[in-house]
């Protein structure tokens, strides 16, 4: 079962000095929309290639448009040997209303 973080509770452990990495694995296109600073960019389909980029023992907290491709995408790291994964319930929409208004819906 895949651990899920919302954006507040993301924010909140950032906030404290806790440093989890944001990994955004939606479309480039995607990113033109709607973009969180400081996130790490892999598309989806990018991800099994670019293994090597990701450090297995940092914790990791995926992200997408709505919660199911990182959902799928936290599945396959923890598949891989990450330790510590996590999904960001609702993705960038829910990012959208709990963080940061400013960022435009699609």
């Amino acid at each position: 079962m895949i651990k899920e973080m919302s954006p507040a509770e993301f924010v909140a452990r950032r906030d404290q000095g806790e440093a989890p990495v944001l990994l955004d694995v939606r479309e480039d296109w995607e990113l033109g929309i709607a973009r969180i600073d400081g996130a790490v960019h892999i598309p989806m389909g990018d991800v099994p290639a670019r293994l090597g980029e990701l450090a297995p023992e940092r914790e990791l907290v995926v992200l997408c448009r709505s919660g199911g491709r990182s959902a799928q995408v936290a599945r396959y790291l923890e598949r891989q040997g990450f330790s510590s994964v996590w999904n960001l319930a609702g993705g960038i929409l829910a990012w959208a209303q709990q963080v940061d208004p400013t960022l435009t819906p699609y």
